[in-house]
């Protein structure tokens, strides 16, 4: 039987659509994919992704462990800021969680992720309506960095992060006072368009964004280079796990080359799918969606380098479609006042 976050009966409430996704039920929908995409790109989508994991790292030697534990480098990271990175071990929660005990060595590692619940709110209008329920200035906080504070009455941590491409706030509360915390947010949206979003709908927006998935962007084969995620490696900053293999690669030159693609009209490219250079397979696509901001259909794909520059088709049930290679992200948000 799958596990429920904290909001579990507050989607069945509203109709959501739920799937088993990493061993929870989750929503996929409450509506539309598409009207929940574009509420996030135009207005604001709040989303539950109390399934993810977090860790707490404490003890003298935390900042150590953390260094070993993560390719990124943390001392740069002023006190209040966030990073993004990769660990080379390539797994999921509970797999994550073990190994990162196994390798704490002296300092504490605590795993709160069943008595947190993390609330996301993104798009235009999210500053403004977390700004609604909280004392604070929470505009004030800078992307990648966070804050302690309140949100409708409710202690949480307060990141401006996000999956999505847009801006916005990640929410970590304690898991009980979650559902208290979805309706005030729904409420204090209910008037600028805000929607509840589910899974479907996180993953077009963050594919437009061009942000990674794990399972399908990469797995426990896929060193950094290969998925375009060689800025997160920071080799420079000593030893950490992983370091030894990343070090005899070469970063311009990775076993496998990460690229975006654009598919004509509303040819949708699909996971697994052959990406072919001259009728030969030079690699495959890892995902590929609609894109309901762009208007056509988008992928990425993990190609053999020497063809990466080339012409590609991607084999679609047998047929094969012409695919131009594009920059990643294949969207970027508008930067406003």
């Amino acid at each position: 039987m799958a596990a429920r976050t904290p909001l579990y009966d507050r989607h069945v409430a509203a109709g959501a659509r739920m799937v088993e996704f990493g061993g929870y039920d989750m929503p996929l929908q409450y509506s539309t994919i598409r009207d929940e995409h574009v509420a996030v790109r135009t207005r604001a989508g709040l989303f539950d992704l109390s399934h993810m994991g977090e860790v707490r790292v404490t003890g003298a030697a935390a900042p150590e462990t953390v260094q070993h534990l993560l390719s990124n480098d943390i001392a740069p990271v002023p006190h209040g800021g966030a990073l993004y990175s990769v660990m080379c071990n390539a797994a999921c929660r509970a797999k994550d969680v073990a190994w990162m005990h196994d390798h704490a060595g002296a300092a504490s590692l605590d795993d709160i992720s069943d008595s947190t619940a993390l609330l996301a709110v993104q798009g235009p209008q999210a500053v403004g309506i977390v700004q609604r329920l909280t004392p604070g200035d929470v505009g004030a906080i800078r992307p990648f960095h966070f804050a302690g504070g309140t949100v409708a009455g409710v202690h949480a941590t307060i990141s401006r992060t996000g999956y999505t491409g847009e801006d916005g706030f990640e929410l970590y509360v304690d898991a009980a006072w979650a559902p208290g915390l979805w309706d005030s947010l729904l409420d204090a949206g209910s008037g600028v368009g805000l929607l509840p979003c589910g899974l479907g709908a996180r993953d077009t927006l963050r594919l437009e964004a061009g942000l990674r998935l794990y399972g399908q962007d990469m797995d426990e084969s896929t060193d950094p280079y290969s998925c375009g995620l060689g800025w997160t490696v920071k080799l420079q900053k000593g030893d950490f796990i992983g370091a030894g293999a990343l070090q005899r690669l070469d970063p311009k030159q990775p076993p496998h080359r990460f690229v975006g693609l654009r598919l004509p009209e509303k040819t949708i490219a699909r996971h697994g799918q052959p990406v072919l250079a001259a009728d030969r397979p030079v690699g495959e696509v890892t995902s590929g969606t609609f894109s309901f901001t762009l208007g056509y259909g988008i992928a990425t794909a993990s190609v053999d380098p020497a063809a990466a520059d080339g012409s590609l088709t991607v084999d679609i049930r047998g047929t094969a479609v012409a695919a131009e290679r594009v920059p990643l992200p294949f969207y970027r948000r508008a930067k406003r006042d």
